[in-house]
């Protein structure tokens, strides 16, 4: 991974994305979506996970985050993607999924290139963290991520997208609670 994107500062907040290997679409049916918001609530509570932002698209995950002290950062991302990838292989196995044999084979054949997983590969490597250092690039990378749906045609407007904070930013309930930051956010160093 390059030193340009290692997570320095662990409180700070960072602008993150998990994408699915081969960019397999996994995030299409409600309980492989269910899992990630799940497992996102877990980490919330149990980890010391602050989400200020996030988009499940059907291939990758957008999140602003940062880690509550003494948690770090690096460390709830790897405990995340490890136990999401292990639960999507064994929805995948268990859900009446018709893409089943496919899935698999594009994660077993990922599996080979890396010698520290043993069976299936889901998530990419690394997560590509950018601080958001300044107000700018706090709100620039907020609207990407609640844009995203927009963009791809999947809704209209952001707030529309239920695996979105955009909706929690308009002032209704969210499928996930997330701190808001307000225009003016200020910055302590």
């Amino acid at each position: 991974m390059s030193h340009q994107y290692r997570v320095r500062n662990h409180e700070e907040i960072h602008f993150v994305t998990f994408t699915v290997v081969d960019w397999v679409d996994v995030f299409i049916r409600p309980a492989y979506k269910q899992l990630i918001i799940n497992s996102l609530t877990y980490c919330q509570q149990n980890k010391g996970l602050e989400i200020y932002g996030f988009c499940l698209m059907t291939n990758h995950l957008h999140l602003l985050v940062s880690a509550r002290y003494p948690a770090r950062l690096p460390d709830i991302i790897r405990d995340f993607k490890k136990h999401t990838s292990k639960q999507i292989i064994n929805l995948i196995k268990s859900e009446n999924e018709s893409r089943r044999d496919w899935m698999l084979y594009r994660f077993q054949y990922n599996a080979r290139f890396d010698d520290r997983i043993q069976e299936y590969k889901v998530w990419r490597e690394g997560y590509h963290g950018i601080e958001c250092d300044k107000e700018s690039i706090l709100f620039q990378k907020l609207d990407y991520i609640h844009d995203n749906p927009v963009r791809a045609e999947i809704v209209t407007r952001p707030e529309h997208y239920l695996y979105s904070s955009a909706s929690n930013y308009a002032g209704e309930a969210g499928v996930l609670d997330v701190v808001i930051l307000d225009r003016g956010f200020t910055f302590i160093k």
